[in-house]
């Protein structure tokens, strides 16, 4: 059995020599580097966020940093794997935190970044007629409710939110906080 397991598995890639290669332009060894770490990566991502969607998200972006600072990898500061998963700590945590991570622009529909998604009020008009969800949520501000139906409806963060709506981030969490406590004392 051990036999073929060692069969199976892959020679073990020197992360050290790898991020070297990085450092000095070599896309294969950071294809090496992916091909190797990615699916651990995107397992411990998904302990930390929870969401598939951000933990692929936090793998990329590490990726994106690994390839850019692989140059101020030091071996002798410590081992590469734990250098690579500080990279994707740091970032699940600063989504965690609700970074924003869209650039804030004034229009998405010139950059093709319109979502094929229903926006939030075509959402709000589906809901019943007769139902409190619907009544409260009306009693909104438009701008309110609408960051309301896309937190909640298509699950984007605050700092998604904020980039979207060109509106501060701290506005949104604001926005959010007391719409719920607006909409926790209507349905009550």
């Amino acid at each position: 059995m051990k036999a073929v397991l060692g069969e199976m598995a892959s020679p073990a890639l020197d992360l050290n020599h790898a991020l070297g290669q990085c450092a000095r332009g070599d896309r294969a060894a950071l294809r090496a580097i992916y091909d190797n770490e990615a699916p651990r990566m995107l397992g411990v991502a998904m302990r930390l966020l929870r969401r598939r969607a951000l933990a692929e998200e936090a793998v990329h972006d590490t990726f994106l940093q690994v390839w850019r600072k692989a140059d101020s990898f030091d071996p002798v500061r410590g081992d590469a794997r734990s250098w690579l998963y500080a990279i994707l700590r740091n970032r699940a945590l600063n989504i965690l935190r609700g970074e924003t991570r869209t650039d804030l622009v004034e229009d998405f529909e010139p950059m093709g970044l319109v979502s094929d998604e229903e926006n939030a009020e075509a959402v709000m008009l589906r809901l019943s007629d007769t139902g409190n969800l619907k009544r409260c949520l009306e009693r909104l501000e438009p701008s309110r409710r609408q960051a309301i139906t896309l937190a909640y409806i298509h699950g984007l963060t605050h700092g998604e939110l904020a980039g979207r709506l060109g509106v501060p981030l701290g506005t949104i969490k604001s926005w959010i906080r007391r719409s719920l406590i607006s909409l926790r004392e209507c349905m009550a």
